[in-house]
């Protein structure tokens, strides 16, 4: 549900909720997870603390936008995230909070991680945060912690409502960094589009092509579809495969064309792993195209 910025300005709803969703690149190998945790520990001991992943590919800024999209509207308006995946720590990009439509607050490096959320739910309102009154204390000599200094402190302050969103810095009216992004396209009988993301732990290809363009395109489950995959204009798989509405309609090991979880087309092995098999990635330059045969 999106809401306009009054009624959000007005209510408030992080002040309620008290929960902080972190996400980041650390891994869980040394203590920095637990380090920002403890930051908004201190500020509120009260606050909901919860982790979306810290198991984003180092450095990988899409990865992280696309995570955002898929997590931020399952949990309830009001809910802060807090998501570090800054390759620029310390440099001249922006250290942002954001307000969505749907309520979300999102506090984060503006270095393309709102690029999904951007685009699919909306930004009402964008303030840098200003680090003379948002930053841990005696923190001012540290210049490749954000996560901890910066993002975490004020994330836990806006959810603890210690400040309201007004409070966190000037507000911004130029656009946020966005990525390369395309949108899906429907012609002449064929469905062009992007590969978004992995289904990571199973190796399966998560495109940005709704279900619903898919079959107002003509396409129905037991067709045989023809697959083309792209990069950089670069043809690295093409073949024939079943659309199916569960993996067991083919055998073990055969792959298929699905509709996953967030009801956008994907290609999946059954019990195996199509990205292993065949050296498909993911993200900006990665194309896809269904085609009637």
């Amino acid at each position: 549900m999106k809401m306009d910025k009054d009624t959000l300005k007005r209510e408030e709803p992080w002040r309620q909720r008290k929960t902080v969703v972190f996400m980041s690149d650390f891994g869980y190998q040394d203590g920095a997870v637990s380090a920002m945790h403890g930051v908004a520990d201190q500020v509120d001991s009260s606050l909901k603390l919860e982790d979306l992943t810290h198991d984003i590919p180092q450095f990988n800024i899409w990865e992280a936008s696309y995570r955002l999209i898929q997590t931020v509207e399952y949990w309830a308006p009001g809910t802060v995230f807090v998501s570090v995946v800054d390759p620029g720590v310390g440099s001249e990009r922006e250290s942002v909070a954001v307000l969505l439509s749907s309520g979300h607050i999102i506090v984060t490096p503006d270095n393309g991680t709102l690029s999904h959320v951007a685009k699919g739910i909306g930004i009402l309102e964008r303030r840098r945060i200003s680090e003379v009154t948002n930053r841990l204390k005696d923190s001012q000599r540290s210049y490749t912690f954000y996560g901890r200094d910066v993002y975490a402190y004020t994330g836990a302050r806006l959810a603890a409502g210690v400040i309201t969103f007004d409070e966190v810095g000037p507000l911004l009216d130029n656009e946020p960094v966005m990525l390369e992004m395309n949108d899906p396209l429907s012609e002449d009988g064929c469905i062009t589009g992007s590969i978004d993301i992995l289904d990571t732990r199973y190796g399966s290809l998560w495109t940005n092509i709704p279900d619903t363009l898919f079959f107002s395109s003509g396409f129905s489950y037991g067709d045989k579809i023809r697959v083309d995959i792209e990069y950089r204009d670069r043809t690295v798989y093409g073949c024939t495969l079943p659309f199916c509405r569960n993996f067991t309609e083919v055998e073990k090991g055969e792959s298929l064309i699905y509709i996953n979880s967030l009801l956008d087309v994907g290609i999946a092995v059954n019990q195996g792993s199509f990205t292993d098999l065949y050296g498909v990635k993911t993200g900006m330059g990665w194309k896809i195209r269904f085609s009637r045969i």
